[in-house]
């Protein structure tokens, strides 16, 4: 298991982790899948390129967030679908207290 980064230090990727994290959390799904979910989840407001989010899952998968297994899909295709870790719901409302603690901060800077 690697060591945790610590995602104040690059808020944009811990955001990417968070919300893959979030997603994992309602559902194991597929890569694809993931990504479809957090486009649901923001209204269409977010879309996340699969040239980030494949990356993010195997970082995720390499620190023990996430783990992942080869099924079918419903259209009977093979695909990687992953599932959160009990290690990984623990770092899910990790990251949630540190993002809200960040926009706040953010907020208090554009407010002065």
């Amino acid at each position: 298991m690697a060591a945790r980064h610590p995602s104040e230090s690059d808020p944009l990727r811990g955001s990417l982790d968070l919300l893959i994290l979030k997603a994992l959390s309602l559902a194991p799904m597929h890569g694809w899948g993931v990504g479809l979910r957090i486009q649901q989840i923001s209204r269409g407001r977010l879309e996340v390129n699969q040239g980030s989010l494949y990356p993010a899952l195997q970082r995720l998968e390499h620190r023990g967030d996430i783990e992942s297994d080869w099924q079918s899909t419903e259209n009977n295709r093979r695909a990687r679908y992953y599932t959160i870790t009990r290690q990984g719901r623990k770092a899910l409302g990790e990251e949630v207290d540190k993002w809200k603690r960040f926009a706040d901060t953010i907020a208090v800077i554009l407010e002065s």
